[in-house]
């Protein structure tokens, strides 16, 4: 039976709270150099803007966990410090402010090592992330299992997770990734009917913009669709606002997120006779920063547009010199071609 994101525990991360039913949250991941505070601070604050509400910093140098305190003081989101083989960087980043660490224990070091962490993080009540990944697999799993499974990563998962516990300490989150759409999703679904943390969830090493929204679009919907997931990652290589906006559509399209504007748009046919194309990416554009929960459609043609947009708040459709502005599919005004957009724009700076 799979543990749904209303039945998890409850976990505090900064000022936020994840679990229990509460919004999944949406995370992403600097990459910037982390000891460079302006630029970080200045890719956070760009991440806050586009809506990231938790975001991650590697810390490999003691440089990098020193600067988490500065960082800290100019950002209004909590910041978790990814830690990978130094158990000292997992301390110095708690020490500076991290608001929640992100460990494999399998890669930390020694038990004494390990216990070393734990120790401080129960001393500030800071969360810690078990974060397994399949490409770090242990291999008497891999030969267990016959190769990398989702039997695999799970139990891997849970091993980690008991050697905490054995420690005296359950504030923890846990994430399994995988680059493998459905073994990451079959993953997931099994680790749900046996823990009670919250979960993680992303597609790790899922690729560019195109491609790894496709992948993480599929992935995430499908593990989301479920009742899994507490906090989200879309991972992409490129900058990671894109991450947000993709993580914020994901979220919508499952009905897990309200506010903001959908854009639909027609995919263009033969009686297309505008730039349909580079109006709708304008639309889209334009309506990023109105906090309105609406859907404005763009369509390409008079003939069928206002029928197609009857589902919509708002709409425009481009003709031959003219275009149309419509509310609920209805004509409310016509237009020169020229002046759509900014017509739209006056409709929305005045919507009620």
């Amino acid at each position: 039976m799979i543990t749904s994101r209303e039945q998890t525990k409850t976990i505090k991360i900064g000022d936020r709270v994840i679990g229990g039913g509460n919004p999944v949250l949406i995370q992403s991941m600097t990459n910037t150099k982390t000891e460079d505070v302006e630029s970080t601070v200045s890719q956070i604050l760009r991440l806050e803007k586009a809506g990231c509400e938790i975001i991650r910093c590697t810390v490999p140098t003691l440089e990098a966990a020193t600067a988490i305190s500065q960082i800290k003081k100019r950002i209004h989101i909590p910041l978790v410090a990814d830690i990978h083989f130094d158990y000292r960087m997992a301390i110095a980043a708690m020490e500076n402010g991290a608001d929640k660490i992100r460990i494999n224990p399998g890669n930390i070091g020694s038990d004494d090592r390990l216990k070393a962490v734990v120790t401080v993080a129960r001393e500030r009540n800071i969360p810690i992330r078990v974060g397994v990944n399949s490409g770090s697999l242990e291999k008497p799993l891999i030969e267990k299992y016959g190769g990398v499974t989702a039997q695999g990563i799970v139990e891997s998962a849970l091993d980690k997770v008991h050697m905490i516990e054995e420690m005296g300490y359950d504030n923890l989150v846990i994430s399994i990734k995988s680059s493998d759409v459905l073994m990451c999703v079959r993953a997931h679904e099994l680790l749900a009917g046996k823990t009670e943390y919250p979960l993680h969830v992303g597609i790790t090493e899922s690729g560019t913009v195109q491609s790894g929204n496709i992948k993480s679009a599929i992935g995430l919907g499908l593990i989301l669709n479920q009742g899994i997931g507490d906090t989200i990652r879309v991972s992409l290589t490129g900058d990671p606002v894109e991450e947000i906006k993709s993580a914020k559509l994901i979220l919508r399209t499952l009905g897990l997120r309200q506010g903001g504007i959908e854009v639909v748009s027609c995919p263009t046919c033969g009686r297309t006779q505008i730039d349909l194309i580079g109006l709708a990416t304008k639309v889209e554009k334009m309506v990023e920063d109105y906090p309105l929960d609406i859907k404005v459609a763009v369509m390409g043609c008079v003939v069928n547009g206002p029928g197609e947009a009857r589902e919509a708040d708002l709409g425009i459709a481009g003709g031959i010199g003219e275009g149309l502005l419509m509310r609920h599919g209805e004509i409310i005004k016509k237009v020169p071609e020229e002046e759509l957009l900014n017509a739209l724009k006056e409709e929305l700076d005045n919507w009620q």
